[in-house]
Parts: structure tokens; C-alpha cells; sequence
């Protein structure tokens, strides 16, 4: 698994890469009420946003940390959005995106990179 500092994450099987936002977002954010994830067929530029969620403090965009296409979006979240709360590194992911370039994936930070920036926020 990988991570942003915006707090995304991303885990690659194969050239798919599934994104969802970390335990350290959705605590942040409470409550989540809503989520919009993207479009299947969607081009995505690593970046830009491309989800929504929204929680009883906010509403924030989601940032997408690869570029690629969506094949997959978790559909399940619109009926039952707290799964970002209950596993936001498991069940609670948004997108699957099939990577335009896997080498953006090595540019993140890993799990022990990400703890130590949090440890500065």
C-alpha cells in the first residue's frame, strides 16, 4: 500500500490500482454521510480530484494519486457511505483505475513514510 500526503492510498494488483482515502482522513472527517465516487470510463490525471466525500464536518474532494482510467467504482458506498469510516483501507475504498503509468505508484510514500509524516502534521 501507498499513500499521498492528502491522505489517499493506493494498492496495486497487476496494472489496477485500487484508491480509497486513509484511517487518518476519515477520522479527520468524522461521520461520512455521502460519498460520489467517478464515472467508470473516466480519464484521470494523478492530482486531480475525482470523488467526493462528504461527512457531517465537510465536504472534500478526493484526490486520484495515479493516472489512468477507471474500470471500477465501489458502488456500495452510495447506500452505505459509513463503510469509509468502518474500513477506509479495506471495504471503504473508491475507485479501481487501471494505471497509465505504474512508475507515479513508486513516487508515493509507503506505509512507514506516510506514519512518519503524519507524526509532523
Amino acid at each position: 500500500m501507498r499513500f499521498t500526503k492528502d491522505h489517499e492510498w493506493v494498492e496495486v494488483d497487476g496494472d489496477v490500482a485500487t484508491v480509497g482515502i486513509t484511517a487518518y482522513a476519515a477520522e479527520q472527517l468524522g461521520d461520512v454521510v455521502f460519498v460520489e465516487t467517478p464515472d467508470v470510463g473516466k480519464t484521470v490525471k494523478a492530482g486531480d480530484g475525482f470523488a467526493v466525500v462528504e461527512s457531517v464536518k465537510a465536504a472534500s474532494d478526493v484526490y486520484a494519486p495515479v493516472s489512468g482510467q477507471v474500470v471500477e467504482a465501489n458502488g456500495a458506498l452510495g447506500d452505505a457511505p459509513e463503510t469509509v469510516n468502518a474500513a477506509p483501507e479495506a471495504a471503504g475504498w473508491f475507485a479501481k483505475v487501471k494505471l497509465a503509468n505504474p512508475a507515479e505508484v513508486d513516487a508515493l510514500m509507503d506505509r512507514h513514510a506516510y506514519e512518519a509524516y503524519l507524526q509532523t502534521l
